[in-house]
């Protein structure tokens, strides 16, 4: 299936094959690229990261790169926001725009020291309670690549969204036109 991205995901040296298939599942109900940067935990063969991707791998834009610096030949570092503990703008501060880059750290080691202090002004946070360390990869990456849908609002790829909720319908109610493609 091909697709222009609307969004870049980046996962920077990720270790957890559920994650990133995860992660891929997310990228095509948004309708972005997953890239990856090396060195990944896995294998991009894993049954792991298929499993969690389930049927959807194959509908996926997806690029493995070599280290940072392949990176930021395809992608510009100006149209980045990076995801940490360490951000001081609140995620839904930020203003997305579409072919925005969300960078996303490794489980274990989150993003190094040198890109905190050479994009610090991109960083963003998702606030959470102090009892809890951090989220789980996947399930910050949908956070925050759906809160730059909500805001890219009609040039987001078509969400389906029912007016009322599903409780409510009666059978003489007509449900509401599912999808509606926009082309960006």
């Amino acid at each position: 299936m091909t697709y222009e991205p609307i969004l870049h995901v980046v996962l920077y040296q990720p270790e957890i094959p559920d994650n990133a298939g995860s992660v891929g599942r997310t990228c095509v109900a948004a309708g972005a690229k997953l890239w990856m940067v090396r060195p990944l935990g896995f294998r991009v063969t894993d049954r792991h990261l298929r499993r969690a991707a389930l049927d959807y791998w194959h509908q996926l834009k997806w690029q493995v790169v070599a280290d940072w610096n392949e990176l930021v030949q395809h992608l510009s570092p100006d149209r980045m926001w990076f995801f940490s503990k360490w951000g001081r703008l609140c995620y839904t501060e930020a203003s997305y725009s579409p072919g925005d880059v969300l960078v996303f750290g490794s489980e274990s080691q989150g993003l190094p020291q040198w890109i905190r202090e050479t994009y610090a002004s991109r960083f963003l946070r998702i606030p959470i309670r102090e009892q809890a360390r951090c989220l789980n990869l996947a399930v910050s990456v949908a956070i925050g690549v759906f809160e730059a849908l909500r805001q890219l609002g009609p040039l987001a790829p078509t969400v389906r969204v029912l007016e009322k909720p599903t409780a409510e319908l009666s059978e003489r109610d007509n449900l509401p036109e599912l999808s509606q493609s926009v082309e960006v």
